[in-house]
C-alpha cells in the first residue's frame, strides 16, 4: 500500500504502534544521580550520572539498541507527545516535555540513525542554597532587573534560573517564563510560556498585557530572541536570560551585533557565570563617556561600557567602538609602574614645578597621570577653557588629571614623596620696589636659582634670581598683586631651589 500511495504522489506517514498505559520503558534507567539517558540505534543505552561538574557517561545496558527497539522507543515518545503536547515537531525531530523529563528524538532524514535523549534534573535548589558574594546575592534577589545567567551546557544554569524564579514568586512578584521546551522546575504560580505561533515575538505581545514583574527567558539563542529580550527589558519588564557561553564576557559578547552597542548596559546590569553547579564570576555593567584605558588623547573620548568584577569592584573590561569594529578590551590593573611610567612622572613633575613648588604626580593608568597641587594653582594649570592643560598634554604626550593636594587624592602639603621638599621657613629676603616691579632681594649666592614665592600656603609667583640676588615680580601682574597683599599681611615666604 505504501509503495502504491507514493507512486500516486500521495504523502505517506508511517504510524508506529503506540504503547498503551504506564511510563515508557526507558524511564527505568533513571535514578537519583542520572542527569540524562541516551539511546541510539546500534549503540548500548548510556546515561550521564553524577552531579554538575563531576559527570561520567556509563553504559546502563550491554546490548546495543536494535532498529525494532528504537522504533518502539520512538512510538513511546509519540504517545507522550499526543498526551502532553509536542514543543517541537519537525520532519526528523520531535521534542516533548513530559513532567520533569525533556525528551528529544531525532530520526531520518535529520539524523543518520534514530536517537533519543531524555534529560531530567537531579537537584532542585533555592537561592539560599547557593554560595555567592553578598553583593551578588543582593543584586540577584531584587536589585538587578537585567540579569544574564551564563555557562556551558549542563553547568546548572537552568537550576539557578528556576531558583530565582521561585524566589521572585515567593517575594510577591508576578513571574512568567519563556521556554521552548518548557523544562524549568518552577512553582505552580509561575506561568510557563512557549513560542506563540512559532515566535517569541508573538509571546511578548501577550506578555505585556499580563504585566509581569519578571520574565525568565530560557534560553536566549536566536537573533530574534536577543531582540525580544532587549525589547521587553526596555519596556520595563525585569528580565533574566539564560545563555550558553564559555565565560561571562563571551555571554555579553553574544549581545553585540544583535542590539545596538549603547543599549547593552540598559538591557543588562548583572552577568553571573555558573560552573559545576556553582556561581563563579559575576560582573556588573555601566555606561560612561571617557577616554578608553590605554589611550591618552582627549579627542578619543567616546561612550564606553565598563564591566566591573562584582567581588572586587575593579574594572575588568571595556567595550567600545573603534573605527568600524566593536572591541572588548581587558583592563590591566594592579601592575607596578614601569620604568617608562617613572620617567613620565619625573617629566610631568618637572613641568608642573612651573606652577607649583611641590606637585605630587602618580600614574593612574598607562598614558594617564594624576597631579596634586595647591588649590590656588589649579586654575593657572588648567587655563581658560582648558587651554593650558591641553597644551601641556600635547607637550608631554600624556593625559593629566589635576586635583587639589590633601583633598583625598595625593599627599597633603608637606608630604613631599619623591618630589623633594622646601624649607618651611623659606629664605631671608628684603623688599625693594620700583615703578614696574616688586623686588625681593636674597643672598647673591642664590644667583641663577629658581625662586617660588608663596602668600600663606598659596603659590603666587615664580622667577629666577638674577646675578645681584634680586627676584623681580611685575607689580601689576596677578602674582605681583598677590605678593603685594601678602607683604602687607606679613605672609610672604620665598623658597629657593638650585637650577
Amino acid at each position: 500500500m505504501r509503495e502504491v500511495s507514493e507512486a500516486a504522489g500521495v504523502p505517506v506517514r508511517r504510524c508506529r504502534p503506540r504503547e498503551q498505559g504506564g511510563e515508557p520503558w526507558f524511564f527505568r534507567y533513571f535514578d537519583d544521580t542520572t542527569m540524562s539517558v541516551h539511546l541510539k540505534e546500534g549503540q548500548p543505552p548510556r546515561a550521564k550520572r553524577g552531579r554538575p561538574g563531576a559527570v561520567s557517561l556509563v553504559n546502563v545496558a550491554e546490548e546495543p539498541m536494535t532498529r525494532d527497539g528504537m522504533a518502539a522507543a520512538l512510538s513511546a515518545v509519540e504517545a507522550l507527545a499526543a498526551a502532553s503536547g509536542a514543543d517541537i515537531s519537525l520532519p526528523g525531530a520531535l521534542v516533548v516535555q513530559h513532567d520533569s523529563y525533556r525528551i528529544a528524538a531525532t530520526f531520518r532524514p535529520f539524523s543518520e540513525a534514530s536517537e533519543i535523549t531524555i534529560v531530567h534534573p537531579t537537584v532542585a535548589l533555592s537561592l539560599a542554597d547557593y554560595d555567592m558574594p553578598d553583593v551578588l546575592r543582593e543584586r540577584l534577589a531584587g536589585g538587578a532587573e537585567g540579569i544574564l545567567v551564563s555557562g556551558a551546557p549542563g553547568s546548572g544554569k537552568s537550576t539557578l534560573a528556576s531558583a530565582l524564579a521561585n524566589h521572585y514568586h515567593a517575594s510577591g512578584k508576578t513571574v512568567k517564563t519563556f521556554e521552548s521546551p518548557r523544562d524549568l522546575q518552577v512553582d505552580a504560580g509561575v506561568t510557563q510560556y512557549s513560542r506563540l505561533d512559532g515566535d517569541f515575538a508573538n509571546s511578548a505581545d501577550v506578555l505585556l498585557l499580563v504585566r509581569p514583574d519578571y520574565t525568565i527567558f530560557d534560553e536566549v539563542r536566536r537573533r530574534e530572541d536577543f531582540e525580544v529580550f532587549a525589547d521587553l527589558r526596555l519596556a520595563g519588564v525585569g528580565m533574566l536570560g539564560v545563555v550558553h557561553a564559555s565565560s561571562p564576557i563571551d555571554a555579553i559578547q553574544r549581545f553585540i551585533g544583535k542590539i545596538e552597542l549603547g543599549i547593552i548596559p540598559h538591557v543588562l546590569d548583572t552577568v553571573a557565570f555558573v560552573e559545576g553547579g556553582r556561581v563563579g564570576a559575576a560582573y556588573s555593567l555601566a555606561l560612561r563617556v571617557k577616554v578608553p584605558s590605554g589611550m591618552t588623547e582627549q579627542d578619543l573620548a567616546r561612550p564606553v561600557i565598563e564591566i566591573h568584577d562584582l567581588s572586587t569592584g575593579e574594572l575588568s573590561h571595556e567595550i567600545y567602538a573603534f573605527g568600524e569594529e566593536n572591541m572588548i578590551v581587558p583592563v590591566e590593573g594592579g601592575a607596578e609602574p614601569s620604568g617608562v611610567d617613572h620617567l613620565a612622572c619625573e617629566r610631568v613633575r618637572e613641568v608642573m614645578r612651573r606652577f607649583d613648588h611641590d606637585p605630587h604626580v602618580e600614574v593612574v593608568s598607562p598614558g594617564s597621570v594624576r597631579v596634586a597641587v595647591s588649590k590656588g594653582n589649579i586654575a593657572p594649570i588648567i587655563g581658560r577653557g582648558g587651554s593650558n592643560i591641553s597644551a601641556l598634554e600635547r607637550e608631554l604626550h600624556v593625559h593629566i588629571d589635576v586635583v587639589e593636594a590633601g583633598a583625598g587624592r595625593g599627599p597633603p602639603r608637606g608630604d613631599t614623596g619623591r618630589g623633594g621638599g622646601h624649607a618651611a621657613e623659606g629664605v631671608a629676603f628684603e623688599v625693594r620696589e620700583s615703578r614696574a616691579f616688586l623686588m625681593l632681594e636674597v643672598e647673591r649666592g642664590h644667583a641663577g636659582d629658581h625662586a617660588d614665592i608663596y602668600v600663606g600656603d598659596e603659590h603666587a609667583a615664580r622667577s629666577r634670581v638674577d646675578h645681584k640676588g634680586r627676584i623681580r615680580i611685575p607689580r601689576h601682574s596677578g602674582g605681583g598683586r598677590e605678593v603685594a597683599r601678602g607683604l602687607a599681611e606679613g605672609s610672604v615666604r620665598v623658597d629657593v631651589k638650585s637650577a
